[in-house]
């Protein structure tokens, strides 16, 4: 099945493009304070223009499936709009953030351009049609525990709202316990159902559970990265820290900006380089 272009915001098309384009989603896990992500999302537009990406800003308002009770979670709801707007209204960023409940949906849909379906969350039907409701652009993450082509019926809980704006993100699979393994051929399988599917570079670098937080391995960003674009990923998700081992969340996996330049640098020469060789 041919993946159709779908516009994840004004602007920013993925999938079924077949040009060098490569759509990236990137920002701190959490909104931690109003000045770290301003400070952050300056820095990314900066970067998206020196790259010449579409590049949409993420961060989170409240992470409920944080791993220990006392974890930061985030500024909830209404302050976190509140900072998200800024964003788009000091950058002219587009935005994304997380919605954990169908409640939530509404008002997160009159600040942000996409609505993201948290992984461990994928499966509940009335979020994933509530947030397909509102008509923004829908993002689900994989389930840890999702086969690729079992996520074809949760797209079609979306689509059944009249929203075709719906991609999905590949994060990994659970592979016994507190480790993931990404299994390359979930791009083109998702691809084969008319998805198109962005891969999520830090969180699938995460070492699940095991202690007061999740650990992870920041060193394969790279690798993993480009084995996904080689495996045809439509778009990137990463998340962008100023201080990664001061970060409230995700601290093991978050990359600093200038790594995240190199890499985005390298993706788009690898995507550069394969689009080429594809032309007759």
């Amino acid at each position: 099945m041919t993946v159709q272009p779908v516009e994840l915001a004004p602007g920013i098309l993925i999938g079924g493009i077949g040009g060098e384009a490569l759509p990236v989603v990137a920002g701190p896990c959490v909104i931690e304070s109003e000045d770290l992500v301003l400070d952050t999302a300056h820095t990314l537009a900066a970067m998206a223009e020196r790259l010449g990406v579409g590049l949409i800003f993420k961060s989170s308002f409240d992470k409920a499936n944080r791993s220990a009770l006392g974890s930061f979670r985030g500024p909830g709801l209404e302050e976190g709009l509140r900072v998200l707007r800024l964003v788009k209204e000091e950058t002219g960023l587009p935005v994304l953030t997380d919605v954990h409940e169908p409640e939530q949906c509404a008002p997160a849909a009159e600040v942000c351009d996409v609505l993201q379906i948290p992984a461990f969350l994928c499966r509940q039907t009335d979020l994933v049609v509530a947030a397909a409701r509102t008509g923004r652009a829908v993002n689900i993450k994989k389930g840890q525990f999702m086969a690729p082509d079992d996520m074809r019926k949760i797209v079609d809980k979306a689509r059944s709202a009249g929203n075709d704006k719906v991609t999905v993100t590949e994060r990994g699979a659970s592979f016994g316990y507190h480790n993931l393994v990404v299994d390359m051929r979930s791009f083109a399988m998702l691809q084969d159902e008319g998805i198109p599917v962005i891969y999520d570079v830090t969180h699938s670098l995460q070492l699940p559970g095991g202690g007061t937080e999740s650990g992870g391995q920041r060193r394969f960003a790279e690798p993993l990265a480009r084995a996904a674009i080689a495996a045809g990923a439509d778009g990137v998700f990463l998340e962008i820290h100023p201080d990664p081992e001061r970060a409230l969340s995700d601290s093991a996996v978050q990359l600093p900006p200038e790594r995240a330049e190199a890499l985005l640098r390298s993706l788009l020469g690898l995507r550069k380089t394969l689009v080429a060789e594809a032309r007759p």
